[in-house]
């Protein structure tokens, strides 16, 4: 699948992003080519099911290049730490969720191994 501009659940959730954010922090906020760089990658997880930037680049019709993409995640100003917060509290707020256990793995073990049958 191809696409040229992020899919419209993904808009309002970046969108939602930001306004969190600056809710939270009102000097931090993403701005309006950050929004659109988050919408593209977001986009592009969702169709790719995976993250790599010349697939983005492939799929998204070459409206955005790997090298740009990259530096972009490597160079932009980006609170990561608030964004991660912002979105996982837009999440939990979104299905309902009260309580339970949240839990990050960064045990940095490979998942996914091939089985010998």
């Amino acid at each position: 699948m191809i696409f040229s501009e992020p899919l419209p659940f993904i808009k309002e959730f970046v969108d939602e992003l930001s306004q969190g954010i600056q809710a939270y922090s009102p000097q931090n906020k993403l701005s309006k080519i950050q929004r659109a760089w988050l919408g593209f990658c977001l986009t592009g997880v969702l169709l790719a099911n995976k993250i790599c930037w010349t697939e983005f680049e492939r799929i998204g019709l070459g409206n955005y290049k790997a090298a740009a993409l990259s530096w972009m995640f490597r160079h932009g100003k980006f609170a990561w730490t608030m964004l991660l917060h912002v979105s996982v509290a837009l999440i939990l707020a979104r299905y309902g969720i009260v309580e339970g256990i949240l839990v990050g793995d960064d045990s940095d073990r490979q998942r996914a191994k091939q089985t010998k049958r």
